[in-house]
């Protein structure tokens, strides 16, 4: 049961170890793009390209779809990047129903792990498999595998390393399911627990009084999806540029936070304890692009100000 590109690396890994899926549980296409086409979930794709039995349900309560599901006789059920599911699926198979998460629970129990490991500046990070509860993200735990963050790290990065290291404990545990030979422990409780809610247009905006450290770490945590943002203030008119890369350099200065200090192939903007030195922007109605490039065609006036 996945949706994303991150389940199909796990779905792909236990077909190619011999697996026996009987069936794939995804998501309903839906419409994308300019001319709004029906579009199919990465998970989907593989599993035409490997011709397994695909079941879209809109409602996982549907009698329908529980009587279908019931009837490919899964012995166990494995998600990945899936959705909550009801009592009366993850309890259907004999040995139960077992979760992938992107982190090192109990921290990082929610929708976007792996951006905010990054985005809180942890060294190290990991995979977590787990059975399925009535809440989210809490079940017992099976198995978990750890992984540094490097400095320069981004979401990208970091999802394709825990893609990986996610596929081989998923089939570690499958491995102890088989032969009986799993100690499932209840998660630690914590005082101090972190998050990692869906990323919103109101949780992804930078703020440029924050450090430089802490800025950096935003930016390369949400790319290249869905992307830091701000508001760029150029003579009066005022766009919303998005930010794919940059590097925090410590300066002393006497800028306003936001404020703008570019050459012919640099832009920085003035922070706290420093600059940051934008890498890779995009402007609206371009192209995502090097800075460099950007100000090959485009301007920056003197009292131009990053909100």
């Amino acid at each position: 049961m996945g949706t994303p590109g991150f389940a199909v690396g796990i779905l792909k890994e236990m077909v190619e170890a011999g697996k026996n899926i009987v069936g794939v549980i995804t998501a309903a296409d839906k419409p994308a793009g300019r001319g709004r086409k029906l579009m199919a979930s990465a998970v989907k794709k593989y599993a035409l390209s490997q011709n397994l039995t695909i079941l879209q349900p809109t409602n996982l309560k549907d009698e329908n779809f529980l009587a279908e599901l019931k009837s490919l006789n899964a012995n166990l059920q494995v998600v990945v990047a899936f959705r909550m599911l009801p009592k009366v699926v993850w309890q259907m198979p004999a040995f139960g129903t077992f979760n992938l998460h992107a982190s090192l629970l109990p921290q990082y129990r929610g929708a976007a792990p792996i951006n905010w490991a990054i985005i809180n500046q942890e060294q190290q990070t990991g995979v977590t498999t787990f059975f399925i509860d009535e809440k989210i993200d809490t079940g017992a735990i099976i198995a978990n595998k750890t992984i540094a963050i490097d400095p320069s790290e981004n979401a990208e990065t970091l999802h394709d390393k825990l893609m990986a290291l996610g596929a081989n404990l998923v089939l570690e545990t499958i491995q102890q399911i088989e032969t009986g030979k799993v100690e499932a422990k209840p998660q630690p409780h914590s005082t101090s627990l972190k998050e990692a809610p869906k990323l919103t247009p109101e949780n992804t905006k930078i703020d440029w009084s924050w450090s430089g450290e802490k800025i950096e770490a935003f930016i390369r945590g949400l790319s290249p999806y869905p992307v830091a943002w701000c508001i760029l203030n150029n003579n009066k008119e005022e766009l919303k540029v998005k930010l794919y890369d940059a590097r925090f350099e410590e300066a002393t200065h006497n800028l306003g936070i936001g404020e703008i200090e570019t050459t012919k192939k640099s832009l920085k903007i003035a922070c706290s304890n420093g600059f940051i030195n934008v890498i890779e922007i995009q402007l609206p109605g371009k192209k995502r692009m090097e800075v460099s490039a950007l100000l090959n065609g485009y301007s920056f006036k003197d009292n131009a100000k990053l909100l």
